[in-house]
């Protein structure tokens, strides 16, 4: 130490007055600088002041050690209090937004009537949690491929016989979940739009659906009205090929059934599913003959929603099975179509 230094004073700066408190290192450090005899001026020592700066470090080390030893506790036990609150706060979030959170389900449909039906729902789907996003198809094939292939989740659009057609002759695995409405198929004039079916020109031409089923719909409302005859066990697969009967020499124009509509004009009939006779702006009091409702046709087609086979039990499916079965969506179906679109739940 300092050669001016007496035994008392090296003492004194060892001596710790409290036991188990350290020395102020870092002023004491300070104050051998000053003096000019830390470490670094080693020469000037003598041995046993040497060794004696030596324990001094050493300690401060200790010292330091120790300090960062309690500071790593003290704040690893504040970010486990931090986190703790926020986690908190978020799982208080989170319970109290769970009723907020909303399912998503996709289904594909007909512009007229299905999409308006199911849009009339969405608010009471809203309400149940579930987010009715509705893509609107207007041909009869690509709204099952998609639901085959999982774009979306289900479709509406079709009734039980044409989906177990489809299925046959696509290899695909759709199922119906629901019986919704049906759509009586009506006769309409074509371009002499005041022609009646009791004045049929001879070889007049009528234009029908070209898918089995609505084929042979179309065909057994024109042997209700008289104007051909069929089999007896012809049934909903008859074909023009089985007419037996045909006085008046009609002949048939076969188009996809959403093309139908579009034939008006060039045709002297056409027989028209209802839900393209209303996007085509047509009435059951435009219609010169209706498919009645104890018709073969009215109880073997209703519309169904569809979806892949296994997801029949799916939360979201089943709540849209219950909104389109609802006491609303019947008052809006009747209030809406006025007969053209007929509940069946």
């Amino acid at each position: 130490m300092h050669e001016g230094a007496t035994a008392r004073q090296k003492k004194d700066i060892l001596r710790q007055k409290n036991p188990g408190q350290s020395l102020n290192w870092p002023g004491f450090c300070v104050k051998m600088v000053q003096m000019k005899k830390c470490p670094g001026t080693a020469a000037v020592c003598r041995p046993g002041q040497a060794h004696f700066v030596r324990t001094l470090i050493y300690q401060f080390l200790e010292g330091m050690k120790k300090m960062k030893k309690v500071l790593s506790v003290l704040l690893a036990a504040v970010l486990v209090f931090a986190l703790a609150g926020c986690g908190g706060d978020s799982q208080d979030a989170s319970s109290a937004g769970g009723n907020s959170e909303m399912t998503t389900i996709t289904v594909a449909a007909s512009p007229t009537p299905h999409a308006e039906i199911l849009n009339a729902v969405k608010d009471q789907l809203a309400e149940e949690g579930i987010d009715l996003q509705v893509e609107e198809y207007t041909d009869y094939v690509m709204p099952n491929n998609v639901v085959e292939d999982g774009t979306v989740d289900a479709n509406y659009f079709q009734h039980q016989s044409y989906l177990d057609d489809f299925n046959e002759e696509n290899g695909t695995h759709l199922v119906s979940v629901a019986k919704i409405h049906y759509e009586p198929m009506g006769i309409y004039a074509g371009k002499d739009k005041s022609a009646t079916l009791e004045n049929i020109a001879e070889g007049a031409v009528i234009a029908v659906p070209n898918d089995t089923t609505n084929e042979a719909r179309a065909l057994q409302l024109l042997a209700a009205q008289g104007l051909i005859e069929l089999p007896e066990d012809a049934g909903l697969t008859a074909t023009p090929k089985d007419i037996t009967s045909n006085p008046h020499n009609i002949e048939f124009t076969e188009v996809e059934a959403a093309a139908v509509p579009s034939m008006l004009s060039d045709v002297d009939f056409a027989v028209i599913n209802g839900n393209y006779a209303l996007s085509a702006g047509l009435t059951e009091d435009d219609s010169l003959a209706f498919e009645a409702a104890d018709s073969l046709g009215a109880q073997t087609y209703p519309n169904v929603l569809v979806v892949k086979e296994g997801n029949e039990n799916n939360e979201a499916v089943q709540k849209l099975v219950k909104a389109l079965t609802s006491e609303e969506c019947r008052a809006f179906i009747e209030e809406t179509y006025k007969g053209m679109v007929v509940p069946v739940f």
